[in-house]
């Protein structure tokens, strides 16, 4: 997974045949100081490799000799590259997945006939989350994922997004400032640790709309009206779309002004935190529906996980029925993760994370593309983290660092700097002057998931994602031994990679 990082939206002009084009940047790969594009971990250990072999010669050369095969061999395996990934990763990420299967970790069988409800234990990175429904000050409720182990609370918001192509570009063009600026004030609010944005596509069903098109009928119409709009409603789903925009934000309520420590009380505060980001977002080119509701969350993921009852979730959430949605009835029946592709129910997944953000400038629509329906259910999520204004300045600072480091390094070789190494000095610097101006820096990262109900489709949805991708000038990267998490990522549980990388497995 890369971590990119972003300051202001720095639209920049550019001559077009119609008028003026507008164009964005921004973004940059964090690097670390390092010698041949290693991690400053991996620099120490091939110095180290270097240094150890030399004084065991000065004592001893035999010592020295057998010091260097195996020297030799550590600095190859740290140093080699497959597709830009350093080799010792690659080893070490497929000895950790054969640990998992051996300990039976990829797979799940909920057991149906059992009394308690933890037989329906939602799958990996989503065991220790629970479903919570919260009133909402308006006399409504609305869903709270609670995550048991850290604590964090994530809420989401049911948004309306309007077409950069149906408004004025100058219109586009505060719509990318204000975003930017909703998103930067987040690193001001102590307890907000992230942002995830999911444009949720899926082919129609028909379910919805035969439903209501079979009430409006009228049965003493003439019979070739009537097979007209059956027919019509037997083509319509091929050429319709569902398409869901959601904004999830995560909570961390122990990082309040006063620590919360009981729930009800962290909960009646992320209700007050969420009235004034919804309404700033109304400035940043949707609209918000309103928060997500309890049975609208589980209704997500009861359906990512089996997408062919998305017709029967859809009718049940439009009727009310008597028979809730629950968080313990959404996970899979059965889920088997292997090392490219995650099956679970009655469809099979495929996720990827973004290995590089565009080179070049691009314009306000440059993932539309990526994030356009297609013909197979897909979800994108665009995930933000927002520093602090204290560690947006160290961090900017250790790059700026980093890359003057690179640069004496080279120096001192007799090396000349290569255009990408030149180019990635100047944003760094860019970055931090803009930093000093007052723009905000966020960590960004890229996750999408494509699900085919026939794995015999599984070939033609994955090309037609990786396409869509390269058509938007991003670079993806398929999470291999990963899949499961990525899943996850794209659904409205506050699912954070780098933070479940984090946790120790039991």
């Amino acid at each position: 997974m890369s971590t990119t990082t972003a300051t202001g939206s720095r639209p920049v002009t550019a001559a077009h045949d119609s008028g003026v084009l507008r164009t964005y940047g921004g973004w940059r790969r964090t690097r670390g100081i390092g010698l041949f594009g290693l991690g400053s971990t991996a620099t120490v250990v091939v110095m180290v490799c270097a240094v150890v072999p030399l004084i065991a010669l000065g004592i001893s050369v035999r010592a020295g000799l057998m010091l260097c095969v195996p020297s030799g061999a550590v600095i190859a395996v740290t140093c080699t590259r497959i597709d830009g990934t350093p080799i010792l990763h690659v080893v070490l990420r497929r000895a950790q997945w054969m640990w998992a299967s051996w300990r039976g970790y990829p797979s799940l069988r909920a057991g149906v006939l059992v009394e308690h409800p933890s037989a329906w234990q939602l799958p990996g990175a989503l065991a220790a989350t629970r479903l919570l429904s919260c009133e909402d000050g308006r006399g409504g409720h609305f869903g709270l994922i609670h995550d048991a182990r850290t604590g964090f609370l994530t809420a989401t918001l049911r948004c309306a997004s309007t077409s950069t192509w149906l408004v004025d570009g100058g219109d586009a063009d505060a719509w990318v400032a204000n975003w930017h600026s909703w998103l930067a004030s987040r690193g001001f609010d102590s307890m907000v640790q992230w942002v995830a944005v999911t444009v949720d596509t899926a082919p129609e069903p028909g379910s919805t709309l035969a439903r209501n098109v079979a009430e409006r009928l009228d049965p003493g119409a003439p019979a070739d009206v009537l097979d007209l709009m059956r027919e019509l409603v037997e083509v319509s789903p091929a050429a319709s779309a569902d398409v869901e925009t959601r904004v999830s934000i995560t909570f961390d309520p122990a990082r309040a002004g006063t620590p919360l420590t009981e729930l009800a009380d962290a909960a009646a505060e992320v209700s007050r935190s969420l009235v004034g980001m919804e309404a700033a977002l109304s400035e940043c080119g949707v609209t918000v529906l309103g928060r997500a509701r309890a049975e609208d969350l589980a209704g997500t993921v009861r359906v990512a996980f089996d997408p062919a009852s998305r017709g029967d979730v859809e009718s049940a959430l439009s009727t009310a029925t008597d028979v809730p949605l629950t968080w313990e009835a959404a996970g899979p029946v059965a889920a088997e993760e292997a090392w490219d592709h995650y099956r679970h129910d009655s469809g099979v997944s495929v996720s990827w994370a973004w290995h590089e953000a565009p080179r070049q400038q691009v314009t306000s629509n440059v993932l539309v593309r990526l994030m356009s329906p297609s013909r197979y259910p897909k979800r994108v999520t665009m995930l933000y983290r927002p520093l602090s204004a204290g560690a947006a300045a160290r961090l900017l600072e250790d790059q700026v660092n980093a890359a003057a480091f690179r640069e004496a390094y080279r120096r001192t070789q007799g090396r000349d700097a290569t255009a990408r190494d030149q180019a990635d000095h100047e944003r760094a610097v860019t970055a931090a002057r803009e930093e000093a101006l007052g723009a905000g820096v966020i960590l960004m990262s890229l996750y999408a998931t494509i699900t085919v109900t026939d794995p015999a489709d599984l070939a033609a949805a994955v090309a037609d994602l990786e396409s869509r991708a390269d058509q938007s000038k991003v670079r993806v990267r398929r999470l291999f031994g990963s899949q499961a998490v990525g899943f996850a990522t794209t659904l409205p549980a506050g699912v954070y990679p780098p933070h479940v990388a984090g946790r120790v497995l039991r």
